[in-house]
């Protein structure tokens, strides 16, 4: 198991629930919202952890997201499903879907889930994760708010549009690609900003379509992110058109907002629903290539890993090592590192929330 639900960490999660209870989400909303932010925390995707409570309880308190509904399946075959989530917080509706689509791929060796009307449901390879932990192949992907300039434009039309794809391999290794379709997710620009630090090259453009080291114009200046690759002459026309099939497989498909329709996430004065499109797969690899394909996936792992490092390099990783190794140090000492910068701002959210502060080890 990858230990993404383990019951230790308590005080981070019992501050994460009483705090989305405060906001009058329920019981089932609250567990849901402590584990996909836990997981993201865990994995050291700081940016989609709960560094993003505050945004997620707005919602709640505005009415933005819905406390009191949940997904309904409006079509479905043996093999798919197209679901409404109802406005529902995006981590029970991403869930709910993966859920269904695990249990299709156990008759058909296949499950397939596209849904409507959801909202932000955290780091993608969440439910890619709980595919593998049954022994399948998980995808999922999401639309997001605009954020995204795409190759030769100037304005935001895409989203962030993550995908993972997660394998399992032998024993408790897998491979875990989880990606944004811009260069980086929003969040990592958000931390360089509260920590007062500039960017790196290839991230961002300025309200010009130019490119900024500056996080604050890309967040606050009418910029937006770059996309995967940066510039045209690296590539960056390759991740603009990943952006696009994920908003085909995702908005355009089930017919929810897609690309510039869909409203701001952080804008609390709008209160449109957001009405994101979402995909989920779990896929049986034993329907193909008959059994023995985590062996064969850890022998390309481990042959992969053992490749000789350049210079200045300690090891050659694949997909997901980084977020493993991070997740296992957390359950080895029960706890998860955060940053100053990140605690700080939870003592003050604590204030505002009424919810006693996370006591820290």
């Amino acid at each position: 198991s990858s230990g993404i639900n383990a019951e230790y960490g308590s005080e981070v999660r019992r501050f994460i629930r009483e705090s989305a209870e405060s906001s009058g989400a329920s019981e089932k909303e609250c567990n849901d919202l402590a584990d996909i932010l836990m997981a993201a925390d865990m994995r050291g995707h700081y940016s989609h952890g709960i560094n993003r409570l505050g945004i997620y309880c707005s919602d709640f308190i505005t009415g933005a997201c819905s406390a009191s509904s949940s997904p309904t399946i409006e079509h479905e075959t043996i093999a798919t499903a197209f679901v409404n989530g109802n406005n529902c917080l995006g981590a029970s509706v991403g869930k709910y879907c993966m859920e269904l689509a695990i249990e299709k791929c156990k008759v058909a060796g296949v499950g397939v889930v596209n849904v409507k009307g959801s909202n932000h449901y955290g780091i993608a390879g969440y439910y890619g994760i709980m595919a593998k932990d049954k022994g399948y192949i998980g995808i999922s992907m999401t639309n997001t708010s605009p954020v995204q300039v795409p190759t030769g434009a100037k304005e935001c039309t895409l989203g962030s549009n993550p995908i993972a794809v997660i394998a399992p391999a032998t024993g408790a290794d897998y491979f875990a690609l989880d990606m944004a379709t811009s260069t980086v997710a929003l969040g990592k620009l958000e931390v360089a900003m509260n920590k007062g630090e500039e960017i790196p090259p290839g991230w961002g453009r300025d309200s010009a379509g130019q490119e900024t080291l500056q996080p604050a114009e890309v967040l606050q200046g009418g910029g937006g992110l770059a996309p995967l690759g940066g510039s045209e002459s690296s590539g960056g026309y390759k991740g603009t058109g990943l952006a696009m099939m994920v908003e085909v497989m995702c908005g355009v498909l089930g017919g929810a907002a897609w690309g510039p329709h869909i409203r701001r996430w952080n804008d609390p004065t709008d209160l449109t629903p957001a009405n994101l499109g979402q995909f989920f797969m779990a896929l049986n690899p034993d329907v193909f290539g008959g059994a023995g394909f985590q062996e064969r996936l850890q022998q390309f792992l481990d042959q992969h890993r053992a490749l000789s490092p350049v210079s200045g390099e300690e090891a050659v990783l694949a997909a997901g090592d980084v977020e493993r190794v991070a997740e296992q140090d957390c359950l080895k000492h029960g706890s998860i590192p955060y940053h100053t910068s990140i605690l700080t701002n939870m003592k003050l959210f604590a204030e505002k929330m009424n919810v006693r502060p996370m006591k820290e080890e």
